[in-house]
């Protein structure tokens, strides 16, 4: 299971800190991915980040501003947001899944668990 957390009002320029709560299997067998979906727009890939030790990956729209991170003690991963925009507002979800390849990491389609969405709202 998947629980996911964190979102919530914020001005731009500001700054969150999500997190997805991984229970159930074994969490640094995951890759983890965080996506998002703006009101009428289609669900895009904002980051991922592999099983253990290999690597993290960026959308374009989030690069240098965003930072995905992981701690095994915790059995979380972490979306950091800075520098926030009005065109980041969304649902934010998590996605995990052990078995998915590196040229499948930004397809929704590949993860086969997910948690419910967190709101980000960003006011300009």
């Amino acid at each position: 299971q998947l629980q996911a957390f964190g979102g919530g009002l914020v001005q731009a320029g500001g700054s969150l800190r999500l997190s997805c709560a991984v229970s159930g299997g074994t969490f640094r067998t995951y890759t983890v991915g965080w996506f998002r979906q703006a009101p009428g727009k289609d669900q895009e890939f904002v980051a991922a980040i592999r099983r253990s030790g290999g690597g993290t990956y960026y959308a374009d729209s989030v690069k240098g501003r965003f930072t995905i991170s992981r701690d095994r003690t915790k059995n979380t991963v972490y979306l950091q947001m800075s520098s926030l925009k009005p065109e980041d507002t969304a649902v934010y979800y998590c996605a995990a899944d052990s078995g998915i390849i590196l040229s499948s990491l930004t397809m929704g389609t590949a993860y086969d668990y997910w948690g419910q969405g967190t709101l980000v709202t960003v006011s300009s």
